[in-house]
């Protein structure tokens, strides 16, 4: 009872110490609001709301048709203008795309001709001119198709494939990225908060103070994971409601108790890791550089920014030692396919191995500073 009342009272002290952080308050609220929004939305790859205008010199019943086929939320609501307004829109940016349909196009295509559509892309925006371009192509050959195929009673072919996007209907990336940065911020903050509270206590002198006490670096490093790994969690499940849910409008299928059940076996192990990382750093600045060499490489190998199917099969299974990997698996499937806690403990189980074993071998490398320091 004396060791669970010391391990309560250091984290209180932690909460305390956090308190008068105002830099390490700023950086959890900006991470997990404004860290989340932007990196869930400011995703280059993504068409959205691009600027289109259509010089429509045809006017006739397909032009109209191919008109009406840039809806949102990939394309604004296509301008009709002239010739002379197309140069003019694009060398001010006004346009992202301009789309000119020639004279007598609908009457040439039905008499077997090959029409020329001319499309203008701004390549200024590299992101939306690679792939607006392609969306592009395949509306005006699906609207053209449609059309041909109506007028002239074509045969419609034997086998139609019906794609049906499940759980993204509209491919909206902004619904898996909102929860991937919540999971990176999770294990980035929880890494440098544990860290930081363990060089700040080593810079303060506050941990000879800890030393004179009848207290061991078991219940040290308890009172610092329970802790910040709290603050974290706190915050994940705000960010989660306010940020994803509210702001991003991300429909979040699974349960939220499963998840933070994971997220706390997933802290587990990240807490750990940033004591271990502050047992070798001995300054702020050493744990700001350490951080980046273990942050970058268990964020980007997770899965959560290349696909883990895209990775080399011996990459895949050493990055099956990280906890990231298994907890962005895991908050996949239960936000995303609505999985319950029968097909994802193996994950939770995984994870939880793996933070024993970064636990056991920060207590070991704690045990070590501590004694040193003696």
């Amino acid at each position: 009872m004396r060791a669970l009342a010391n391990i309560l009272h250091l984290g209180l002290k932690e909460f305390h110490s956090l308190r008068r952080d105002r830099a390490m308050l700023l950086l959890i609220l900006w991470a997990f609001s404004l860290g989340v929004y932007s990196s869930a939305t400011g995703l280059p790859e993504i068409l959205h709301n691009a600027s289109v205008a259509i010089v429509d010199e045809d006017d006739s019943q397909l032009s109209s048709q191919l008109v009406e086929a840039f809806q949102p939320p990939l394309f604004h609501p296509p301008l009709l203008i002239d010739q002379a307004q197309m140069d003019r829109g694009l060398d001010t940016a006004l346009y992202t795309f301009t789309l000119g349909i020639p004279p007598n196009f609908q009457r040439d295509l039905l008499a077997g001709r090959r029409p020329a559509l001319q499309l203008n892309v701004d390549a200024t925006q590299v992101a939306q001119a690679f792939s607006g371009a392609g969306y592009i192509r395949t509306i005006v050959e699906a609207e053209v198709r449609q059309f041909v195929e109506r007028q002239r009673g074509d045969a419609a072919m034997p086998v139609e494939l019906v794609p049906r996007m499940l759980f993204n209907p509209n491919l909206t990336q902004a619904w898996l990225g909102g929860v991937m940065e919540v999971i990176n911020q999770i294990t980035m903050l929880s890494i440098i908060l544990t860290g930081a509270a363990l060089i700040r206590e080593r810079e303060r002198g506050t941990l000879e103070h800890l030393l004179v006490m009848p207290l061991g670096a078991l219940e040290i490093m308890l009172a610092k994971v329970w802790s910040m790994g709290l603050v974290v969690l706190l915050a994940a499940l705000l960010s989660l409601q306010l940020v994803v849910r509210l702001w991003l409008g991300v429909p979040l299928a699974g349960s939220l108790g499963v998840f933070l059940l994971a997220a706390a076996l997933h802290l587990f192990a990240t807490t750990s890791l940033g004591i271990l990382l502050g047992t070798v750093a001995r300054s702020m600045p050493q744990l700001g550089l350490l951080t980046i060499l273990v942050l970058v490489p268990l964020q980007i190998l997770s899965g959560s920014t290349t696909p883990r199917e895209s990775m080399p099969q011996a990459l895949q299974t050493l990055m099956l030692g990280a906890p990231t990997t298994h907890f962005v698996i895991l908050a996949e499937s239960v936000f995303y396919r609505g999985a319950g806690l029968e097909v994802v403990w193996p994950r939770m189980l995984a994870t939880s191995a793996i933070g024993a074993a970064f636990f056991a071998a920060a207590l070991m490398r704690l045990r070590r500073t501590i004694s040193q320091m003696a």
